[in-house]
Formats: C-alpha cells, structure tokens, sequence
C-alpha cells in the first residue's frame, strides 16, 4: 500500500539559544515531496507563497542567545500556523487552510482530482504539524523553568500587495498580539514605539494581521509566556517576484530595527 504521506526531511531545523526568546518562523520551508509535488500545478511547484529568506535575515539573533525553529516543509503541505482542525483564523474573511488549495492570488495549488482527502491531511499533520510544535512547546516550557519568562517571536514575511487579503499596500511592520491577549500590553506598546520610529518603514500593531495560532495559542502573559507575530513586508529585504531574490543591501537597512525590536523582548524578559 502506498503510503498516505512520506518524506525524507526532518520536520524543522532547531537551534537551542542561551536566552529568554523563541523566533518560531513556520513558513519559511520550501521542501514539497515529490509525491505532492507532481499532483500541484507550475506555479504551486514554486512555492510562491514562502517566507523567503527569514533565516538569513534573523540570522544575527543567534548572537543575542535566542533559541530559533525553523520549518523545513513549504506550507503547501501543511500550514504550521493554523489550528490543526483547521479553523479559521479570520472568520468572515478570505484565509488560506491547513493543508492549503490555492495560492495567495486565489489559483488552484493542485491539478483537478488531486486535492488531498482528509487521511492524507491527518497523516501530514501527524509527520510535520505535531512535531514542531511539539518542539516549539517544549522549547517555551524550557525558557519558561530557566529564566521564569519565555517571549516567543513569530516572525513572517508577505508580499506588500495581495488583494485576496487586504486592500493597498500593507505596513511594513505589522505587529501582532491577538489584540492584546497574547502578550503584556506594556511590551506591544513598546514594540509599536520602537516600529512606528524606525525610519522609512510603516507600522501598526493588530491591523490585518493580529496572529496567527502560534501567537494566540502559546501567549500565555498570566503564565509567562509572552508572544508577538511580526509579519513584514517583504519589499523590505527582498524582490517581491520571481526569482524571490534577497537583497543585501536593503536588508541590512531594515535589520536594526529588528535588532531593536528583539532587544526590546529581551529587556523586558530581564525585568519581568
């Protein structure tokens, strides 16, 4: 018998920091196994849809002790930000699912009659969904017993332009804390200062984008776990079409801020 769902990768790529901050980054994987792959169209095969280059650009927290988890697999196979019932984040407004069927521009991700059925969805939740946050839940739980506060960053990156979403040109920084629920409200504040002062850049804090399961289901202020979800633009470090290229020199301008605001966590975990 065929199996429902294999693949020769590890579900994420983890490294463990000296520090009280987690950066969880669930799309920035591009891995489709080649079962998938030759069920998804052309532009599906691309994995337009990815967190390009999130890795590279956070690659200096390493330096500031923070613990990082990477996903390995695109969210075309699974969406490790999404419950996994796959409720909708955003009742009322276009979302993506689980195990996603068409792209942020709204094209099938898969050729016709060769959409996953729900065995198949349940066997990548259990190969890819649950192990990482299985890791990223006991990584927190970890900070949590040696430092008595874990801050947990969510960072994401979107292309500034996608009607199916939002209207416009979206901000630049979008922070987000479930509006509220999911971290100390004197620590958004701060974040939001620290965004809307950078130079060249727009922020908001809970616009369009306030989170998704990751921020909402592990920020736990009352039990010292305090989550944020940055989604940026991603003309801001990188080309926002094919190829996807980064671009060092923008990137660079926009790293200090991100600098300052994981500084911002941290200094806030010590007084905590």
């Amino acid at each position: 018998m065929t199996p429902l769902f294999e693949t020769t990768l590890p579900p994420f790529v983890f490294h463990q920091g000296t520090a009280p901050l987690l950066i969880s980054m669930p799309h920035v994987g591009t891995h489709v196994p080649p079962a998938i792959a030759q069920r998804l169209t052309a532009e599906g095969r691309e994995v337009h849809d990815t967190d390009w280059h999130l890795p590279i650009l956070y690659a200096f927290a390493k330096e500031m002790g923070a613990s990082i988890l990477q996903a390995t697999h695109s969210r075309y196979v699974i969406d490790l930000n999404r419950p996994p019932d796959g409720a909708s984040l955003y009742p009322g407004q276009s979302v993506t699912g689980l195990c996603p069927l068409d792209t942020f521009t709204n094209t099938p991700l898969y050729l016709a009659g060769q959409e996953p059925l729900e065995a198949e969805i349940s066997a990548r939740r259990e190969a890819i969904w649950c192990p990482y946050h299985d890791q990223l839940a006991s990584e927190l739980a970890r900070i949590r017993a040696a430092h008595g506060v874990a801050v947990l960053w969510d960072a994401h990156s979107i292309r500034s332009v996608v009607p199916r979403f939002f209207d416009g040109k979206l901000p630049d920084l979008n922070l987000g804390t479930a509006d509220g629920a999911s971290c100390d409200p004197a620590l958004a504040q701060q974040l939001l200062s620290i965004a809307q002062a950078a130079t060249g850049y727009s922020a908001v804090l809970n616009g369009r984008f306030k989170g998704g399961h990751i921020t909402r289901h592990y920020g736990q202020p009352d039990r010292g776990v305090h989550a944020v979800q940055l989604e940026m633009t991603q003309c801001s470090y990188m080309q926002e079409s094919m190829p996807f290229g980064y671009l060092p020199d923008r990137a660079h301008q926009v790293q200090p801020v991100l600098g300052a605001l994981l500084d911002a966590c941290l200094a806030f975990a010590k007084r905590c």
